[in-house]
Order: structure tokens, then C-alpha cells, then sequence
């Protein structure tokens, strides 16, 4: 039997997807998770051998819960399932440790079968996507990633700056360099953009 356990915050997502992997008689859910930091906590009690996860939760999100796995060495294999088909977040996924990345409006028998595959060490990623996110590389460093995420939420300059226990001027290079980089008028355009692309 293969083990499972999935992280969504929506709770009809969750049940659903659930229900269909308990169709599966090669596949048992061992564990269900409203966001990523009670993930963490059911996978050191349940021990799942496939951590089904979106990216966008509560507390801690699918890529820093995969990151945080890969961290500790932990031999469960990640499949990130989203809606964002973008290839910035693909690239992030598998930087991270994901062996898979499933979009939402996948037929249903991809996810079974992508289980399966990551359960055997392979990999489970959409060609057409995978193509996308080599195609044009994240040019953001992880502290100007940081920056915008914060100034994308509507913080001043020195709140990011009190946030990310910097200057006030290191933020303000941090989010210019990114609008540059970006091809931005400003921070909420470079903001937007960056959103877009995945790469926040």
C-alpha cells in the first residue's frame, strides 16, 4: 500500500481528493492537513510515503513544506497540486524537492497515476509546463523576493525593512533592483509581474 497524506486549505478540495485516492486499492490516505504546519505534524506521526500538498495554505505553504522535508531528509516524496500553471512555480517546487507538480483540472486518474510514479522514484511534472520553466529563469534573488512579496501585500518601506530586520535603504535597493530587473514602473507593477510569472 502506498501512503498518503494531503494538505489543502479548502476543506471541500480535501475531502475530495481523499475520497478519490480511497478508490485506489493500492493507495491508503493516512492523514489529512488544513495547512502546511499541521502537515509537518502528521507526517512525523503517520510516516506517508507521498505528501499530496497545494501551494497557496495557512502558516506554511506546500514549497517551504517541501523545502522543510528535504531539510530534515525525510523520505516522503512531495507532489505539489495547484492551480498556478506557471512554470516560476514548478522551478521553485523542484528547487525545493517536489518530485511532482499536478495542476487542479487534471483528469482525475492523472493524480492515481502520479502517486504511483513518485512512489517509484520518478517524477510526475507536465511536459508542456516543465518546458516553461526553463524557458525563462527566475532573475529575483531570494531577499528581493522577500521584499516584493511584502510590498505586493501594501508594507511601507519601513515596515519591510522592520520585517525583514534590514535598512530601510537595503530594502528600498532591494525592491528597486527587482522593478529593474522586472521591467517595472514601480514595486506594485514589479509586484504583479513577478506574481504572474511564479516567481513569488
Amino acid at each position: 500500500m502506498i501512503r498518503v497524506l494531503i494538505a489543502e486549505d479548502q476543506s471541500m478540495v480535501l475531502g475530495a481528493l481523499a475520497a478519490l485516492l480511497g478508490l485506489e486499492a493500492d493507495v491508503e490516505v493516512v492523514g489529512e492537513a488544513p495547512d502546511g504546519r499541521e502537515a509537518l505534524r502528521l507526517i512525523a506521526e503517520t510516516a506517508p510515503d507521498v505528501v499530496l500538498t497545494d501551494i497557496e495554505m495557512p502558516h506554511m505553504s506546500g514549497l517551504e513544506l517541501a523545502a522543510e522535508l528535504q531539510r530534515r531528509g525525510s523520505p516522503a516524496k512531495v507532489i505539489i497540486l495547484t492551480t498556478f500553471a506557471r512554470g516560476g512555480y514548478l522551478r521553485r517546487a523542484l528547487e525545493a524537492g517536489a518530485a511532482g507538480y499536478l495542476l487542479k483540472d487534471a483528469p482525475a486518474g492523472e493524480l492515481a497515476e502520479a502517486v504511483r510514479r513518485v512512489h517509484r522514484g520518478l517524477r510526475a511534472v507536465d511536459p508542456e509546463l516543465a518546458a516553461e520553466a526553463w524557458s525563462e529563469p527566475d532573475p529575483l534573488t531570494d531577499r528581493e523576493r522577500q521584499a516584493l512579496r511584502l510590498a505586493g501585500e501594501g508594507l511601507s518601506t519601513a515596515k519591510i525593512a522592520e520585517r525583514l530586520y534590514l535598512s530601510v535603504g537595503t530594502v528600498r535597493n532591494y525592491l528597486s533592483e527587482a522593478a529593474s530587473k522586472l521591467g517595472a514602473e514601480n514595486r506594485v507593477e514589479a509586484a504583479r509581474i513577478a506574481r504572474q510569472k511564479g516567481w513569488l
